[in-house]
């Protein structure tokens, strides 16, 4: 990270992202199964320097993308998860008034005082805590990391105004010190649930991609990734059964994760094949609301059985 003037950031370059098809072998490789639209516009991110904005259902892979492409490129992984009354010192930085104040007092105890150095000592980068935004741009960084800012949507939207300085030339100022400005420009993945609209002046800054719910094929060809060790029949019959409950008018359906989840209960269970009793007794796996589980539980739970039973014993396509 560099003060005052300052050549413009560059993209670190990866050997890993030549084209999509490599991209898409590499998050692969590395137990990401992404279809050739995200891979397309994974390799945009990366050869352009654009941040990526990517929206979906919770639980559909959004956070898991940024955390598999820093294991792709094989740099850190920095996140910034927001929330509520998220503010610019816990997102950005902040002065540590507890060690400076140590320092004061030492110096008193010393009778070491000489208010310029002082001024100047206290606020140099050793007092200075570097939060999720500034270490992004940290100098420090032999090659581009990347940032996850994790649920944009639930922080406030005074958050996106600091947000749009960032972005647009990978600088912070800190009046003290002067304008930091990254070496290295981070590859910057924003997740949104869509609890709410974000701002267009940060949307026409980002490339975009919205990940939906993924097919019955595409989550067993997922699911047999995560969860090596999952008979394939019973595997065929979670995903079926997924499926069939994200046809049902839930107030949450489950997402890719919740899949997971339930698949590796399943299996510590000791479960081969899906029956109504099971099904019963780990609902609360797969369904985070108890109206969602009562809506469920019963004839539903039972109709569904059984057509996932019967799918997963129909030849495979």
């Amino acid at each position: 990270m560099t003060t005052g003037t300052s050549t413009t950031p560059t993209i670190s370059s990866h050997p890993t992202h030549e084209g999509v098809d490599e991209l898409e072998v590499a998050l692969r490789e590395h137990q990401y199964v992404a279809d050739r639209g995200l891979a397309t516009t994974l390799f945009l991110t990366l050869r352009l320097g654009k941040p990526l904005l990517l929206e979906g259902e919770a639980g559909v892979g959004k956070t898991e993308i940024a955390k598999v492409l820093a294991a792709v490129l094989d740099t850190p992984l920095i996140r910034l998860q927001c929330y509520e009354g998220l503010d610019t010192s816990s997102a950005i930085y902040e002065w540590d008034y507890p060690r400076q104040m140590l320092y004061l007092r030492s110096l008193e105890a010393t009778g070491d005082l000489h208010r310029e150095e002082i001024r100047r000592d206290l606020f140099s980068e050793e007092f200075l805590l570097k939060r999720p935004l500034l270490q992004a741009i940290d100098a420090a960084h032999e090659r581009s990391p990347v940032l996850l800012i994790d649920e944009i949507d639930r922080a406030d939207q005074e958050l996106e105004a600091f947000l749009l300085e960032i972005l647009s030339d990978f600088q912070v100022t800190v009046p003290e010190l002067g304008t930091l400005r990254a070496e290295h420009v981070p590859v910057v993945i924003l997740t949104s649930n869509r609890t709410r609209e974000i701002h267009d002046a940060l949307k026409r800054r980002c490339l975009y991609y919205w990940i939906d719910f993924p097919d019955y094929q595409k989550e067993l060809r997922i699911l047999s990734t995560k969860v090596p060790d999952a008979p394939e029949q019973l595997a065929r019959q979670i995903c079926a059964f997924t499926q069939a409950l994200r046809e049902v008018d839930l107030f949450k359906s489950p997402g890719m994760a919740e899949t997971i989840d339930w698949a590796n209960a399943l299996l510590a269970l000791g479960t081969t094949e899906l029956n109504d009793d099971l099904v019963e007794q780990t609902l609360g796996v797969v369904l985070k609301y108890q109206e969602d589980v009562e809506k469920v539980r019963g004839d539903v739970a039972h109709q569904i059985v059984s057509r996932a039973t019967n799918a997963a014993t129909a030849p495979t396509a």
